[in-house]
């Protein structure tokens, strides 16, 4: 396991960032009506519903809020939505993979392709940037779960893959297969997880500095700003002087 590897910019910005994300709750609610009409309505007995449960709790979601989401699906009155994945490059040739939840394919398909061309980059063919990573479990926590060597030997015996931490808190990588079974094991020893999903994780990453950065950062903003884009990935590293650089 690689217990020292960083893992930051590369999903997106987090903290404030994530915080001032437009939409954040309708995103988190779409998520959990499509998890609850997916499988049971009771998060104990639905895996992906008690994910997405768990990461509108981590964002102070209202319990009344998360609730109404789940009667939505288990009425029958909740939209169709499908999942839909985009691929394409951004500044400096970065790879992104956006993830939405839509009810208009095309309507999410011109607003992706708008923010792509907009923003000094373009959208791609399925499949032209997805080889560049590999499609596997995160399970988050926050550094006050414990220090790195507590995560790593919770990690190790819950059967997890790897582990990278840093002073934001801890990512424990896991098989898709495994994802749930290895964070239910994590809950025992470290608590409740502020995240569990599926994630693309980057087998190499590239490194942005200068006007690029700027540029690449209003690019990620645009897309996460869409009501149908649920996560944006990418292989992006920017240094934290960089970053900085933005204000």
């Amino acid at each position: 396991m690689a217990g020292h590897s960083k893992f930051k910019n590369i999903m997106h910005r987090k903290g404030a960032q994530d915080k001032k994300r437009s939409g954040m709750f309708s995103k988190l609610s779409r998520e959990i009506t499509v998890a609850a009409k997916m499988g049971l309505p009771d998060p104990d007995m639905n895996p992906r519903l008690r994910a997405a449960v768990n990461a509108a709790k981590a964002q102070s979601m209202p319990k009344d809020n998360i609730q109404r989401a789940i009667d939505k699906a288990s009425k029958g009155d909740a939209e169709n939505y499908e999942e839909v994945r985009y691929e394409g490059y951004g500044p400096n040739g970065v790879a992104i993979i956006v993830e939405a939840l839509t009810d208009n394919r095309n309507r999410t398909a011109t607003n992706v392709r708008t923010a792509f061309s907009k923003n000094g980059g373009n959208l791609g063919a399925s499949g032209s940037v997805a080889h560049g990573f590999e499609r596997l479990g995160l399970i988050e926590y926050p550094a006050s779960a414990g220090d790195e060597d507590k995560v790593m030997e919770a990690a190790i015996e819950a059967g997890a893959d790897d582990v990278q931490s840093d002073e934001d808190g801890h990512q424990i990588w896991t098989q898709t297969d495994g994802m749930h079974d290895v964070a239910k094991a994590l809950e025992a020893a470290l608590g409740e997880a502020s995240a569990v999903k599926l994630a693309w994780k980057p087998t190499l990453t590239t490194e942005v500095s200068g006007d690029a950065v700027a540029s690449l950062m209003k690019l990620v903003d645009a897309l996460e700003d869409d009501d149908d884009v649920q996560t944006v990935w990418g292989n992006y590293d920017i240094s934290d002087d960089e970053l900085a650089k933005l204000g």
